[in-house]
């Protein structure tokens, strides 16, 4: 025995090449074995010729094997030679290859060695050669396999449809070829591929006619498109027709009419899905958390979870964040919490997304403590703070004015490997911080600080203010338009500024517009920003879209202030429009908003002019 394994090592090739160390590995493996073990198996030659990085070295490994003693050559180590061949686009190649087979094994190639020939070509793009793979399985077998002749099909569909049914027609039934469900099913693919619905439906009924019922995968694929294609009502009828709906039918259904938004029907396709024993998978499902949760329905979504998982049905983190979103958005943040909580207790880990979407709801919730307390826990359970985490919280506490919170976070965040990834807005949030405390030279300051990190947005910020302080609003614009142009997010200090000149230069719908965009920006206007654009429409008699103004940003969350109304109220005044003046007067004192001395001159002068004073000052003295 140690004789023959002498000639088994003298035939390896040399010590350096791969199949060469290999196959030393092999024989101190093997060396106390018999020496019927010690030639290598037809499963280890071909996992070394797949290892080979070239058509060169495999075809070397592959001789090589040959001179191995005992060993002969099988359609398996062919079929990996032929596979890396064709890799390597070598085709002329494999057709020698194919021809010494009989000799050597036997046989002659297999159908799994014609398919990887096929599939072959088909990553070549060379769809007419593969359609002459046919001329050499005919060679070799008299008569090719369906297996064959759906390979082709397969190939086909996925670089011409028209190409595959010409093969279909001409090869497949002008040669007297049955199709099978495999091959219905290749053919629905490729037609539904190309948006060929009515195609598709012809073929169902091609298939029907022969006194054969569709299978499912033919169904689902025709269901998918219809639905892709926003015919979800006629994929829903289709359905009907269908004796056998697996899970994948309620997964496509349920996911169209996600799509639609049309939560009804969503649920009752899942209703039925669970009736026959189904549970759809856990992208269908967190379609359907998605849509209700956007609708407010978060506590219809929360029972649609936990009847999945009753049903033995699958949650990802993922399903759970949509769930979470839900309720954070619909400022049930402590119930998002709670899910939290459930997720990890039922072996589903939160990640970092799940723990922003908590600390986001908590900051517009204004519970600053409880985010904080989150953000300490994502450290301690091995989270990653992100940069959406920072800015997060950031601009939470910003917002609440507690600047010293913020600043120490800012600190964190430019320590941390993460850093502000050439984001401005963090920086952003702490001049806006500083600006609502009327700290208007620290938040100066502080803008001109940021230079070092960004240059190119500080300075035309700058130029920006300056622009303003002079009065050259024109200037200011172009200025900030290149800015935007650049990619540039301004801060309030930006925004204020240039509300302020277009509102005194009277130029109102740009003001308007600058302040949409600030909102848009997540940089939420102050009383001093919207007062400026009221103040305007009041100078220019506008009382209705100074009211209409006053309403939106009342309903944004804005709280409006004594100079709010204080302009208003003096339009109205000036243009003898006593009632409504009082019901503004009224609606402040309602919202504990104390007048100052201009809104009482103005009424109280209003009220002199009035014929039936009395009775008027007793209206006030029951307001007071």
């Amino acid at each position: 025995m140690i004789h023959e394994m002498r000639k088994l090592w003298k035939a390896l090739p040399h010590a350096s090449t791969p199949y060469a160390c290999y196959l030393r590995r092999f024989l101190f493996q093997t060396h106390s074995s018999t020496y019927s073990s010690a030639a290598p198996s037809h499963e280890h030659i071909s996992q070394l010729i797949l290892d080979q990085k070239s058509a060169s070295q495999a075809l070397e490994t592959f001789k090589w094997a040959s001179t191995v003693p005992n060993f002969v050559h099988s359609q398996s180590t062919y079929r990996a030679l032929i596979h890396k061949l064709c890799t390597f686009r070598r085709f002329d190649t494999v057709k020698q290859v194919l021809d010494e087979m009989p000799d050597s094994v036997g046989a002659p190639p297999g159908d799994d060695i014609f398919i990887t020939i096929i599939r072959g070509l088909g990553r070549a793009r060379m769809t007419r050669s593969v359609i002459k793979v046919l001329d050499l399985a005919y060679k070799f077998h008299g008569t090719p396999s369906l297996k064959i002749f759906n390979s082709i099909l397969d190939v086909l569909v996925k670089e011409d449809i028209d190409i595959a049914r010409e093969f279909y027609r001409k090869s497949m039934m002008g040669t007297g070829v049955e199709g099978d469900d495999y091959t219905f099913g290749i053919l629905m693919k490729g037609l539904c591929l190309t948006n060929r619905l009515g195609e598709g439906f012809k073929l169902l009924q091609l298939i029907k006619s022969r006194g054969v019922t569709p299978n499912t995968v033919v169904y689902n694929t025709l269901l998918h498109a219809l639905c892709r294609n926003g015919k979800v009502g006629r994929a829903r009828s289709l359905m009907n027709e269908m004796e056998e709906p697996n899970d994948v039918t309620f997964n496509i259904l349920i996911s169209g009419y996600c799509k639609e938004e049309n939560s009804v029907q969503a649920l009752v396709l899942l209703e039925k899905s669970f009736s026959m024993g189904f549970v759809p998978d856990v992208v269908s499902v967190t379609k359907v958390l998605e849509i209700l949760c956007n609708a407010g329905r978060v506590t219809e979504a929360a029972e649609v979870l936990e009847r999945v998982e009753s049903m033995g049905g699958s949650l990802d983190v993922v399903a759970y964040n949509t769930l979470i979103k839900g309720f954070c958005g619909a400022g049930k943040v402590k119930v998002g919490l709670h899910f939290l909580k459930q997720m990890e207790s039922k072996g589903c880990l939160p990640n970092v997304d799940t723990y922003n979407i908590l600390i986001s709801g908590f900051c517009e919730s204004g519970m600053l403590d409880l985010a904080l307390n989150l953000f300490n826990d994502m450290k301690t359970d091995g989270i990653k703070w992100s940069f959406v985490t920072f800015d997060t919280v950031i601009r939470g506490l910003c917002s609440e004015g507690r600047m010293e919170d913020g600043f120490s976070i800012l600190e964190l965040m430019e320590e941390s490997k993460e850093g502000s990834r050439g984001h401005i807005s963090p920086y952003n949030s702490i001049i806006y911080g500083l600006f609502k405390q009327n700290r208007f030279d620290e938040a100066v300051e502080f803008l001109t600080k940021m230079g070092k990190l960004f240059p190119r947005a500080v300075d035309r910020s700058l130029r920006i203010l300056e622009h303003c302080k002079e009065g050259t609003i024109e200037d200011a614009k172009s200025v900030y338009n290149q800015m935007i142009d650049e990619g540039g997010i301004p801060s309030i200090l930006v925004y204020n500024s240039l509300v302020h000149e277009f509102s005194q230069e009277g130029s109102v719908r740009e003001a308007v517009e600058l302040m949409n965009e600030m909102i848009a920006n997540n940089c939420f206007p102050i009383p001093s920003t919207f007062n400026a654009i009221i103040a305007a429409f009041c100078r220019q008699g506008k009382v209705e879209s100074a009211l209409k103004l006053v309403e939106d940003i009342t309903s944004r969350g804005c709280v409006p202030n004594t100079e709010t109304y204080s302009p208003l109220i003096d339009v109205l005044c000036r243009k003898g429009d006593l009632q409504k003046a009082m019901q503004i007067f009224i609606e402040m004192a309602e919202k504990g908003i104390i007048p100052n001395l201009y809104i009482w001159n103005s009424l109280l002068l209003n009220l002199s002019q009035v014929k039936h004073f009395s009775k008027n000052v007793l209206n006030v003295d029951d307001i007071l």
